[in-house]
């Protein structure tokens, strides 16, 4: 009899094993910031839910760890980042994440809260740029295409400080993490802020920045998962889903400019 229980709850556990997965099956994960991402994140959630799909949104604050779960495979994919800051955070990291689709862009602005327009920033104005190297050369291309700086190659996506061949208003630069950018409005003359931070901060990219990138923006903000996973029925479905006239819809009207449709 004993034998007989003892056999039975090993195939109980067993069972319990082998029905986890099959539970799992219907659940997507997903690594995003809060804003807009996970906002948009959570409007195609119902969408997913009639087609079987489990959305499950996981918000970070950092740029980093997005990448990392999703590599470790704690995470199934990740919404918040450009092709060149994927690329050069494959490069560093030696992972390789992949591109799912394009969703939306969001135009990367400066700000200040000590002068109305870029024309009073005074000669020697302090500026702060976020410090990871994408969006760091983001902010050089956006305050070079408006004749702040001169860069040896305008057009060169991962341009760096040393890139500057001229300085004629004796700009002094500080790189930050970019989550950190909008909590130096008070400290310094003109900080260059992701919109997605600016837009948690209460900034109004439309009406606040002093510089804004068009509409013409290469930086698109992508879903990205892994060779592994990209063509999995359910990614393929957020994917879908992410694209669709609803969640342009949305962008369009929840933004106001702020955040523009990729597709």
């Amino acid at each position: 009899m004993r034998l007989l229980l003892a056999t039975l709850a090993t195939a109980l556990i067993l069972l319990a094993g082998c029905s986890a997965p099959r539970e799992d099956a219907h659940t997507l994960t997903v690594a995003a910031t809060a804003v807009p991402h996970a906002e948009i994140l959570k409007q195609v959630q119902p969408i997913l839910a009639k087609e079987g799909v489990n959305l499950q949104i996981r918000v970070f604050a950092d740029y980093v760890q997005p990448n990392t779960q999703v590599a470790e495979k704690n995470i199934d994919l990740n919404y918040f980042q450009t092709k060149p800051y994927l690329d050069a955070f494959n490069r560093e990291h030696g992972t390789h994440l992949v591109i799912v689709t394009g969703v939306h862009i969001e135009p990367f602005g400066a700000y200040s809260r000590k002068y109305k327009s870029i024309d009073q920033l005074p000669d020697g104005a302090s500026v702060t740029l976020p410090n990871d190297p994408s969006n760091n050369s983001r902010a050089l291309l956006l305050l070079a295409k408006h004749g702040l700086i001169t860069l040896k190659d305008p057009a060169n996506e991962m341009s760096t400080q040393k890139d500057i061949t001229a300085n004629p208003k004796h700009l002094k630069f500080r790189e930050l993490e970019a989550a950190m950018l909008p909590r130096t409005l008070d400290e310094v003359d003109l900080a260059l802020i992701n919109t997605n931070y600016a837009l948690a901060a209460g900034l109004n990219p439309t009406t606040d920045a002093l510089l804004i990138e068009d509409k013409n923006s290469p930086y698109v903000n992508y879903l990205v998962g892994r060779p592994d996973n990209q063509d999995d029925p359910r990614v393929q479905k957020l994917a879908k889903a992410l694209n669709s006239p609803e969640v342009k819809a949305f962008i369009e009207q929840k933004y106001h400019g702020a955040v523009l449709p990729a597709f």
